[in-house]
C-alpha cells in the first residue's frame, strides 16, 4: 500500500491532495463539492447524433471491405431491436490503442472535480482559496517526485510531453555555444524530439541521428563513434518507443555521454506509469512525461530536471514553477496526474504481469493462425502490452477500418501518423520489408483489457487474414 500524504496532516481547511489507497481507492479531501448537472438525456442525444454520423461516414467502407452483410446481420440483435443499435455500435467493445491515449482514471477524475468547481482559485493569489489550490499543486508535485525517485522541486509541470521535450532540448541549446556543442538522438524518436533537432540544426548546432538495429535498439558503439571529439551538448534517447515498444539501455548510453560531458535527456512519455522509473538509476538529467499516457488527464505533463541542470524559461511571463514556466497552473489536471500515476506505481507489478499475459495470448493465436506474421521490436526488452504486428500482404489502413467497424480500436504505426498512408519513420528505421510494413498494426493493451479481448482480437485478425489472403 502506498501512502503519499501531506507534510501537515492537520492543515486545517485546505482542499489538499491526499493520495492514499484503501481497497484501491484514492481519496482527496476537499470542501464544498457539488454534483455536476449533466443529464443522461443530453448525453444520449449527443451519442445518437455521433452514431448517425459515424454510420454515414463508414458506409462505403462496409461495402468495400465485404463486411456489409455481417454487420447488417448483427444490427438486428440486442439493443438494435430496441431502436438504439446505432448508438451501441459507436461504442468501442475493445479499446486496444492505449499507446495513443488512455481512459481517464475514475479516481483521478474524482480528485480533479473539486478544483473545477469550488476550488477554482488561482494558486498565485493571496487569499485562502488560492492557498488551497497552491497546496494541492505542491502535494501533487511531491507525490509525482516520489513515483520516480526525484526531489519535489525537480518536477516542473507542463502542458504535455511535447512541451517537455521542446523545453529540454531547446533549453540546453540556448545555453550552449553552437560552435562547440553537439546534440545526439536516434532515428526512432517521437517527432517532438526529431523536429526539435531539425530546429536547432537550423541555428547552427551540430546534430547526429543514431541508427537502430532491426529490433530498434541503439548501439553503444554507434554512440561512441558519434560522440568523439565532443565535450558538450545533449544526448536525447527515448526510454521506450511508442510504436514498437523497444526499451533502450539508457544507463549504458548515459555512461558514454557523461564521459564526454553531455547532458542526458530521455523522452519517457510512453514508459512512465508502465515501467519502474528511478531517475537516479537511469543516470539522466531530464525526463519528459505526459499524464494521458497513464490514465491521467490530457493537457498535462511534466519535466524532471536535475538540480544541477540550469535551463532558461521556455515561456516568459510570471513567476510560476519557480520562474521557469510562466502561466497559471492547471490545478485540476495536476491533481489528476498525481492520483493516476500514484495508482499505476502501486499496482505496477500486477499490471505488467497482466499485460504480458495478454501479449502471450495474442502471440500464440497469431503464430498458430498466421505463421507469416511478424512481431516487431525487441523480443524481451519491450513495453508490456504494446505489440507491433505485421501481416504481410495486408493493407494496414484497410485493416484499421474493418476493425473499427467491429468496435475494435487499434492504430497503424504511431498514432500521430494514423491519417497518413506512408510508412512510419520507425518502420523505415528498422528496415522492415515493405510487404510487412504496409500491413503493420500497433496493438496496445492496458490494465483494463481482458484475456477475452486479446483472444477475440487475435482470432478475428486470423480469420480476416485468411479471408483476404487465402
Amino acid at each position: 500500500m502506498i501512502h503519499r500524504k501531506n507534510r501537515e496532516e492537520e492543515r486545517k481547511g485546505s482542499a489538499c491532495l491526499t493520495c492514499e489507497y484503501t481497497d484501491g481507492r484514492a481519496t482527496l479531501c476537499a470542501e464544498n463539492v457539488f454534483a455536476a448537472g449533466v443529464t443522461g438525456t443530453t448525453i444520449l442525444l449527443l451519442l445518437c447524433v455521433l452514431g448517425l454520423l459515424r454510420a454515414a461516414i463508414h458506409s462505403a467502407v462496409r461495402v468495400f471491405t465485404g463486411e456489409a452483410d455481417e454487420i447488417a446481420a448483427q444490427s438486428h440483435s440486442g439493443f438494435c431491436e430496441k431502436g438504439i443499435g446505432i448508438l451501441m455500435k459507436t461504442m468501442c467493445s475493445i479499446y486496444a490503442d492505449n499507446a495513443s491515449t488512455t481512459q481517464l482514471d475514475p479516481d483521478a477524475l474524482e480528485a480533479m472535480l473539486p478544483f473545477m468547481r469550488d476550488g477554482f482559485a488561482n494558486p498565485s493569489a493571496l487569499h485562502s482559496g488560492a492557498k488551497k489550490a497552491r497546496h494541492a499543486v505542491e502535494d501533487a508535485r511531491r507525490i509525482i517526485s516520489e513515483c520516480i525517485n526525484a526531489k519535489p522541486h525537480e518536477i516542473i509541470f507542463t502542458s504535455c510531453g511535447t512541451e517537455s521535450d521542446n523545453w529540454a532540448i531547446k533549453g540546453v541549446a540556448r545555453s550552449l555555444d553552437p560552435k562547440q556543442a553537439k546534440f545526439i538522438t536516434c532515428a526512432i524518436e517521437h517527432h517532438a524530439v526529431l523536429n526539435c533537432f531539425d530546429a536547432i540544426a537550423r541555428t547552427g548546432f551540430s546534430t547526429a541521428i543514431l541508427p537502430v538495429d532491426g529490433d530498434g535498439v541503439v548501439s553503444v558503439n554507434d554512440l561512441e563513434d558519434a560522440i568523439k571529439d565532443t565535450d558538450s551538448g545533449l544526448l536525447s534517447v527515448m526510454l521506450a518507443n511508442n510504436e514498437i515498444g523497444t526499451i533502450q539501455d539508457i544507463p549504458a548510453l548515459a555512461d558514454v555521454a557523461r564521459r564526454h560531458n553531455l547532458l542526458v535527456h530521455t523522452d519517457a512519455v510512453q514508459a512512465v506509469g508502465h515501467l519502474p522509473i528511478d531517475v537516479n538509476q537511469l543516470n539522466i538529467d531530464m525526463l519528459s512525461a505526459s499524464a494521458h499516457k497513464f490514465n491521467g488527464p490530457k493537457g498535462v505533463g511534466f519535466l524532471y530536471k536535475r538540480d544541477s541542470v540550469k535551463l532558461p524559461p521556455l515561456i516568459d511571463g510570471g513567476h510560476q514553477e519557480s520562474g521557469l514556466r510562466a502561466g497559471t497552473e492547471n490545478v485540476a489536471g495536476i491533481v489528476g496526474t498525481a492520483v493516476a500515476l500514484c495508482k499505476h506505481v502501486e499496482h505496477l507489478d500486477r499490471n505488467m504481469e497482466q499485460l504480458r499475459s495478454l501479449e502471450k495470448i495474442m502471440k500464440t493465436v497469431i503464430a498458430e493462425g498466421i505463421p507469416e506474421a511478424r512481431f516487431n521490436g525487441h523480443p524481451d526488452r519491450h513495453l508490456p502490452g504494446l505489440l507491433s504486428l505485421s501481416l504481410p500482404g495486408m493493407n494496414a489502413e484497410g485493416l484499421l477500418h474493418i476493425l473499427d467497424l467491429k468496435g475494435i480500436a487499434v492504430s497503424t504505426g504511431a498514432a500521430c501518423n494514423s491519417k497518413e498512408t506512408i510508412l512510419s519513420h520507425v518502420l523505415r528505421a528498422i528496415q522492415l520489408p515493405v510487404p510487412h510494413a504496409s500491413g503493420t498494426l500497433r496493438i496496445s493493451f492496458s490494465k483494463d483489457n481482458t484475456e477475452s479481448d486479446a483472444t477475440t482480437l487475435a482470432s478475428f485478425l486470423v480469420r480476416l487474414y485468411h479471408k483476404h489472403i487465402g
